[in-house]
């Protein structure tokens, strides 16, 4: 009988002491560090990542606590960032996929010239788009989400005033297709990750760069440039794609709960509020080089006819190259246009 009654007693010491440990386990507060390349008061920083990250804690309880790193502050460069989350350098990413040429070839598509608009509606379209046709690109990391910017214009130090006037410009591109594109313009693109526009602009390296308006007052690029152009309809000369992205073995770490709160706040929806991010800072980026007089041309239609045809060879270049990869590269570009326009009713 007492052998019985201590076997019992320690039965239930057991179970205490596992009810405990599991119950500190699941009380345990998780740090993951996020590293991405732009200035703090950046749109997507300071109206996207941001956000992002207080609103996982929150809903974590406070036990996921995001550090953000801004402007690089972990080391190397932009086009490493990827990398950085896949390796598990640092817990999360977010970078512009163009930065790494050829790496996306499907995703890509969303970059090729007038294809996109609204960001809020390309991002939507773009996730959609990459969970139906691309996922295997994205295997390596964990996905929170893919987006796009708004639409891309010229901010350049002579006034662009038609096709004429772009000839022999030098102009900063973000990617091999924006960079193809711009020659097919007429202009000498200059490829270089974003960070580097204000440099390159106030020692003369280039004379212009292909960003949406929200980027513009972090680079200071309407003290630097004093004409900015854009074209006529919804959709802008281009977009860029961006991968929030999260390390496998990190999100594989966490216990389930804490991987239900990541999961809640990846996909369609945060896809869709980083592209609002973005929307919203192409109003405050133009209102900025609207106070400082800065010059704002607007080509009418018929120019803006004249840029799609001479732009035009950049999809049949585009589907050619990856024809090579066994992808149906016209096929992709129809499926995201006919994304874009279902998530822009």
């Amino acid at each position: 009988m007492k052998l019985m009654k201590r076997r019992t007693a320690m039965a239930v010491l057991g179970a205490v002491a596992a009810a405990t440990m599991a119950g500190t386990a699941m009380a345990q507060t998780v740090t993951l560090r996020l590293h991405q390349m732009l200035p703090p008061q950046a749109t997507i920083p300071a109206r996207a990542l941001t956000p992002w990250a207080q609103k996982v804690e929150a809903e974590s309880g406070g036990r996921i606590k995001v550090q953000l790193f801004h402007a690089m502050q972990l080391g190397g460069a932009p086009p490493q960032l990827f990398d950085q989350a896949r390796d598990g350098v640092v817990d999360f990413t977010w970078t512009v996929l163009g930065y790494t040429p050829g790496r996306f070839p499907k995703t890509e598509v969303f970059e090729l010239p007038f294809m996109s608009g609204s960001a809020e509606a390309s991002s939507r379209a773009i996730q959609e788009y990459v969970e139906k046709y691309a996922p295997e690109e994205f295997k390596d990391v964990k996905l929170i989400a893919v987006h796009t910017h708004g639409p891309g214009l010229f901010h350049t130090k002579a006034p662009v005033t038609g096709l004429e006037s772009l000839r022999g410009m030098k102009i900063r591109g973000g990617s091999r297709i924006i960079n193809n594109m711009l020659t097919k313009l007429g202009a000498t693109p200059v490829g270089m990750p974003v960070p580097a526009v204000t440099e390159a602009l106030s020692k003369g390296v280039i004379d212009g760069t292909t960003i949406p308006w929200e980027v513009t007052p972090s680079l200071k690029v309407p003290e630097l440039v004093k004409n900015h152009t854009t074209f006529a309809g919804k959709e802008g000369l281009y977009t860029q794609t961006f991968a929030f992205s999260m390390n496998k073995a990190a999100y594989e770490k966490l216990p389930a709960d804490l991987k239900a709160v990541i999961d809640k706040n990846s996909g369609i929806e945060t896809a869709a509020m980083f592209g609002r991010a973005m929307d919203d800072g192409d109003k405050a980026g133009r209102e900025i080089a609207v106070k400082a007089g800065n010059n704002i041309v607007a080509l009418d239609i018929q120019e803006t006819q004249r840029w799609r045809r001479t732009a035009a060879s950049v999809e049949t270049d585009w589907v050619n190259e990856v024809k090579a990869k066994n992808i149906d590269g016209a096929k992709l570009a129809a499926e995201a246009r006919a994304l874009i326009a279902k998530h822009s009713k």
